[in-house]
């Protein structure tokens, strides 16, 4: 009964594309721009137009020239933190509560501003220096003078632009016209969608009839274009041209669209510009750049909020004891500043040096080279991440499509047996060439072998004709590409098709001796094992789309003059197309299993009669008006029935190297791992379960596809009763999802062990990230290495980019850039966990130390009648948080409590930092139990065994409060590096050398008696020795976990 429990919609809420856009409109009217509205443009001519556009120029940068200082500033100042120091400076200029000299106040609060403009400007230069490479990119324009060159940023709505074969589409475009033979043209859009497969696009029919480009210029036409919004995958708009008897009218689709950021992968285009600059699909797709401040950041600010309480508390306590006499308001401040050092500004002087040190670090690790750190604000991120959402396409995979096995039912073969197949090929081809007089007596072996060839040749033959793959001629240096093409020159052939896949499949087939040397719209060549060559017309082509998952062709060899209609697709749809055979689904799903895509393909022979029927019906339901797509499909299944099985194919795409074992490790560490992507819901499922993304025991609960709210309640019900699975859904379900029911569904998916979503938008990858980081509170860290990864990478608490095959835009938007995906095992279980650990380490060790000489300050006061007298002036006050104790204390930025070996053998480790533990409340109270127990014992000791003056209590507890440091500092320390016994002994170096010059505060005839030396002693031991004696019990009695793995 629990499992239909009724499914409470979240009100109110809107869609994810509408809510974007709705955004994105608000901020234009608030820049006092209008609503984008649909546009007529004038081919050729910019100055026709209706309405005023934006520049083309792309701009990434945070700040510009004017908002940049009180950019950063406010960012500085908004923490509590910062603006508590700020606030301290500035009251020293007030005569009433000056307690020292400015330098002490001001001078630290400098440095730490000073690093952080130079970092935030380096920072904006290196983005502006990008920004400008891309703006100042070269086009050629088509005008009535002839072709004239323009700057990318340049090029304005209605400009007919020339972009040339491998160069990037600077603004979104109509196509126009092409140099292909063929009339179309290849776009690759990995930067825009994440997707690798080459799109096919389509030029307007009228405008590509015209003779030459230029007379584009002379004809009176326009595009009419929908308004500017953010889905990549749908256009509306008409083509009209004017001065033609009738007027032409063209519907343009998505076909005749070229979206900036993609780049033209055949021949050279031309098209007319219709959205530019902000109103691009590809920069509306992309969210705006942020300032990441870490978790730890936000812990260590909590804390000073904590201790500014206790500062207040103490001063308050101080001025009661007094009975609030005079001016008791102005005694309260002076308090306030003389408590002070409660809130270290050396803390934030640290940590950010810290920061900077792991950065250097990290870029140092020779395990894990080319890794660079683009944001060196937040290494300790790294150690507490919760969710890793990942790219698959670049960043699991290579996106190398290689042929590993061909079934046939009864044998299969593999790729250590492939020499068999190309035997079998050309045995048929010399048979048929030799054409043999026939046996009269063959026996049993030859029927069987002549049978298996036979069929083989069948497979192979249908895998060399079933696709859409055209082969391309290019000049090497040697050949020109007219001769190339007439010779079908193997060295300068390459195939183009929208997918890999398909590629891998025609590679495989010439590797056997059947190779496809030539294709257009209308006809197909295949050269035999024996150079002669095969000629096919292509009578009808039914392309592959997600809902139908299969694609067929019908051809007819030039030879013989036989019809036959070849199909491949996914099992799910056509067993129930082939004839009945008991090997299929077995066989299907032992090569799923081994991660291979499988492509069930599949043959009828038609005859004339047949064919002829068929076609007539086919044309007759594309001319329908209503229900077109259905009368389509009506007739397509007609012939989809009974099909002769012909073999499985099994591709895979190629992981990564060692995807696997860091996936594990991952896994280990108590990282949830989601994958979104782009790619179809088959292909992600299939990486999924090759790359151990779910492992052999999970169940996978396959997501239906919803479309309304009844749907996606019925979906989630199914989905509640399943245990431990992981969960595969849709981009276009998972919207509608959490459009009624965001709430449940994020609860159901956090949790799945892993999450795969496919078909996903940049801004829904986004999207995904945000609600993950709002429902659990949990840190995230997002891996990608496409352009259509930098939203997630941005909007994630610790962005990654993998340089890869789809460029650098997203490792350049990334906080941290690693060259494969690999790295990222060490990056978060050895890096992530070091940084986390030293700095809480250091950040209490700084609380620490501030804590205990303001403890001493507070039992100064209340012994000599709550005075708010200083009891360290001048340079012992600045030298006691720098050159005495600052190399010690910051040398805890080289510890690690196990070897990086360890850490990454044992990546359970991890998990314990998701808690919180280095830095918590519980920890932060042991430390300032600790700075009070030895401030009080260094100050009560001093005034109990001093003698007669005053100046041997400052020569006492100053003396024993630095051993006491430099003690503490060692009794944390967990394995020693050279570099801090050398910070020890230098700071007490620097201290006995500069009691010379200290003569003011310290009596230095009285530091040379052996009374002074025993007292200082026994101090030091009774302040450091309890502690030493708890560390060695606990260590002892309840050892931490990583001790287990050191001892």
């Amino acid at each position: 009964m629990t499992d239909n429990i009724p499914l409470q919609p979240v009100r109110q809420k809107k869609r994810m594309d509408s809510k974007h856009r709705s955004g994105w409109c608000e901020c234009m009217r608030c820049c006092g721009r209008r609503d984008p509205r649909p546009r007529t443009v004038w081919l050729g001519h910019p100055e026709k137009r209706d309405q005023r556009y934006p520049r083309n120029v792309i701009n990434n940068q945070k700040y510009n020239f004017f908002t940049f200082l009180p950019g950063v500033l406010f960012n500085q100042f908004k923490y509590f933190f910062n603006l508590y120091f700020l606030l301290l400076a500035c009251s020293q200029f007030v005569p009433e509560m000056r307690l020292g000299a400015l330098y002490t106040y001001w001078v630290p609060l400098g440095f730490v501003l000073a690093v952080t403009i130079i970092r935030e400007a380096v920072e904006e230069i290196r983005c502006y220096t990008r920004d400008k490479e891309v703006n100042s990119q070269i086009y050629s324009k088509l005008t009535a003078r002839g072709t004239v060159k323009v700057k990318s940023s340049n090029i304005q709505v209605g400009d007919l632009i020339i972009v040339e074969k491998n160069q990037r589409v600077p603004a979104d475009m109509i196509f126009l016209r092409t140099s292909e033979k063929n009339g179309s043209c290849f776009l690759r859009t990995d930067q825009l969608d994440g997707e690798t497969d080459w799109k096919l696009r389509l030029p307007v029919a009228c405008t590509q009839r015209l003779p030459t480009a230029s007379d584009l210029l002379q004809i009176r036409s326009y595009v009419y274009a929908e308004e500017p919004n953010i889905d990549i995958h749908n256009f509306v708009g008409t083509f009209t041209r004017e001065d033609s008897d009738p007027p032409v009218n063209e519907s343009l689709s998505i076909e005749n669209t070229l979206w900036a950021s993609t780049v033209i992968a055949s021949g050279t285009v031309v098209g007319v510009v219709l959205y530019t600059g902000r109103e691009l699909r590809s920069v509306m797709n992309t969210s705006n750049p942020r300032s990441k401040i870490g978790l730890f950041d936000l812990e260590v600010n909590c804390l000073t909020k904590i201790l500014f309480g206790a500062l207040v508390v103490v001063s308050l306590v101080m001025v009661a004891l007094q009975h609030f006499a005079g001016r008791w308001y102005l005694q309260i401040i002076r308090f306030l500043l003389l408590f002070s050092n409660i809130i270290p500004i050396s803390l934030r002087v640290n940590l950010d040096m810290g920061k900077i040190v792991y950065s250097w670090m990290i870029r140092r690790d020779s395990k894990i080279p080319g890794t660079v750190v683009r944001s060196s604000t937040i290494p300790e991120q790294l150690g507490r991440i919760s969710y890793l959402l990942t790219d698959k396409t670049g960043t699991l995979t290579q996106n190398e499509m290689v042929f590993k096995r061909l079934h046939l039912g009864t044998v299969a073969y593999g790729l250590d047996s492939m020499d068999e197949v190309q035997s079998h090929i050309f045995s048929i081809y010399t048979q048929q060439s030799q054409d043999p007089p026939a046996l009269k007596g063959p026996t049993l072996a030859t029927k069987v072998r002549k049978t298996m060839s036979s069929r083989v040749h069948e497979a192979v033959k249908a895998i060399a004709l079933c696709h859409n793959v055209t082969p391309v001629y290019e000049s090497n240096g040697v050949t020109d590409q007219a001769e190339a093409e007439r010779h079908y020159e193997d060295s300068c052939r390459v195939y183009q098709a929208s997918s890999p896949d398909e590629v891998a499949l025609v590679q495989w087939t010439e590797s056997v001796g059947l190779t496809l040397v030539g294709r257009d719209q209308s006809s197909m060549q295949l050269r035999t094992p024996g150079g002669q060559i095969l000629n096919f017309t292509i009578l009808q082509i039914f392309p592959f789309t997600y809902e139908s998952k299969r694609m067929g062709i019908i051809v007819r060899d030039e030879s013989t003059g036989e019809i036959t209609f070849y199909m491949k697709g996914a099992d799910v749809v056509m067993a129930g197309i082939v004839q009945y055979n008991d090997w299929l689904e077995e066989e299907c799903g032992n090569m799923a299993r081994e991660g291979l895509r499988v492509l069930v393909v599949a043959k009828k022979s038609l005859t004339e009669e047949q064919y002829q029927d068929f076609e007539a019906r086919y044309v007759q339901a594309k001319l329908s008006v209503h229900d077109r797509s259905l009368k389509v499909a009506t007739v397509i299944e007609s012939l989809e029935m009974e099909m002769e099985l012909l073999c499985l194919t099994g591709v895979e795409d190629q992981l990564q190297m060692d995807v696997r074992p860091t996936l594990e490790t991952l896994r280990n560490a108590g990282i949830k791992v989601w994958m979104l992507t782009g790619d179809k819901l088959e292909t992600a499922t299939c990486t999924a379960k090759n790359a151990h993304l779910v492992t052999r025991t999970q169940d996978i609960h396959i997501f239906r596809l919803v479309t309304n709210r009844g749907e996606a309640h019925l979906e989630l019900n199914a989905f509640r009763r399943k245990h431990d699975c992981a969960l595969v859904i849709s981009g276009d379900s998972l919207e509608v999802c959490l459009k009624y029911y965001e709430y449940e569904f994020m609860e159901l998916a956090c949790q799945c062990p892993a999450v795969i979503c496919c078909r996903c938008a940049p801004t829904q990858k986004a999207q995904i990230v945000r609600l993950l980081q709002e429902r659990t509170g949990k840190l995230t860290c997002a891996v990608g290495d496409g352009g259509n990864d930098v939203s997630m990478i941005q909007e994630a608490d610790c962005g990654v980019g993998v340089e890869g095959k789809e460029g650098k835009q997203a490792s350049l938007a990334a906080d941290f850039s690693i060259t494969q995906f690999k790295h990222l095992g060490r990056l978060l279980m050895v890096h992530g966990r070091n940084s986390y650990k030293r700095s809480a380490a250091l950040s209490q060790f700084v609380i620490h130390r501030s804590l205990c000489i303001s403890t001493m300050q507070a039992v100064f006061s209340s012994v000599f009648y709550f005075a708010s007298v200083p009891l360290y002036q001048g340079f012992l006050i600045i030298g006691y948080s720098t050159i005495y104790t600052m190399f010690p204390v910051f040398s805890l930025v080289l510890d690690k409590d196990v070897k990086s070996e360890v850490a990454m053998l044992y990546p359970e480790l991890y998990k314990d930092l998701l808690k919180g533990r280095p830095l918590s409340y519980k920890t932060f109270l042991i430390w300032v139990l600790i700075s009070i127990y030895q401030g009080s014992i260094i100050m009560y000791g001093a005034l109990l065994l001093f003698e007669s003056e005053f100046v041997h209590i400052v020569a006492i507890s100053f003396t024993s409060l630095i051993l006491t440091e430099l003690l503490m500092v060692a009794l944390t320390i967990q394995t020693w590096h050279w570099l801090m016994i050398v910070a020890e002994l230098l700071s007490l170096s620097c201290y006995i050398a500069s009691l010379v010059f200290l003569h003011e505060f310290i009596d230095v005839y009285f530091i040379a008696t052996l009374s002074f030396l025993w007292k200082v002693t026994v101090i030091t031991l009774v302040s450091c020795l309890p502690l030493y004696v708890l560390k060695y019990l606990r260590r002892r009695f309840s050892p931490p976990s990583y001790s287990k793995l050191t001892s």
